[in-house]
């Protein structure tokens, strides 16, 4: 059939854009990083899984970080023009970001952390502009763990947007009876209310917010 171009992922079956042409992937041999966490905690095996990018439309496949046992790698950000990645090693019991080279052949170190700064990997991941790790659990903590520390109460179904400057943009749902959601201004690092409104907020390419009612 025309059209078709085969792309070898080494079985990775999905990817998800990460802007200007660049897309990643991959595998969860042992679930989301999160269930990772409670698997190495409860004495089982970690398989390590597998992050590829793959740029296109030449469909040339990059795997500058390579998990080794005991370890397990998280979703990257695009910030700054740089790739980074999350990896937690069980093993030495840290959190580190990577940077990965420009050329996407290799990476290098950014921050290594104690695994011990969180209670669990429970929606640990970076984020973009300006770039920084938190951590969002069952109940209602959120943390910010890098390169910043600092935690504060929210209630469980407020879920983080983004940061702009010193203040985070929140989203939370409701049923009543229909679903729908509104967002949440807080300022960092106390997470004072600052504001709320009907609706979600949207980041744009050129980094405006849209507020969509």
């Amino acid at each position: 059939m025309s059209g078709l171009k085969t792309i070898d992922t080494g079985g990775i079956g999905w990817l998800d854009e990460l802007g200007d042409g660049l897309y990643w992937g991959m595998d969860y041999t042992s679930g989301d990083l999160y269930e990772a966490f409670d698997l190495y905690w409860d004495g089982h095996r970690i398989n390590k899984n597998r992050l590829i990018f793959v740029r296109y439309p030449e469909g040339a496949v990059f795997e500058p970080v390579k998990a080794e046992d005991g370890q397990y790698l998280g979703r990257p950000v695009v910030s700054g023009g740089s790739v980074y990645c999350l990896l937690v090693d069980f093993r030495k019991e840290e959190i580190v970001v990577l940077r990965c080279w420009e050329a996407l052949d290799g990476a290098e170190e950014a921050a290594r952390l104690p695994l011990s700064c969180v209670k669990d990997c429970y929606n640990l991941m970076l984020h973009n502009e300006p770039l920084f790790l938190s951590r969002q659990g069952f109940d209602d903590d959120f943390q910010v763990v890098w390169p910043e520390q600092g935690s504060f109460t929210i209630d469980p179904r407020e879920s983080l947007d983004s940061r702009d400057g010193d203040i985070l943009i929140f989203s939370i749902w409701f049923e009543d009876p229909d679903y729908r959601e509104e967002f949440i201004l807080r300022r960092y690092p106390d997470g004072k209310v600052l504001c709320s409104g009907r609706g979600s907020v949207m980041t744009m390419p050129g980094g405006e917010k849209w507020v969509l009612e």
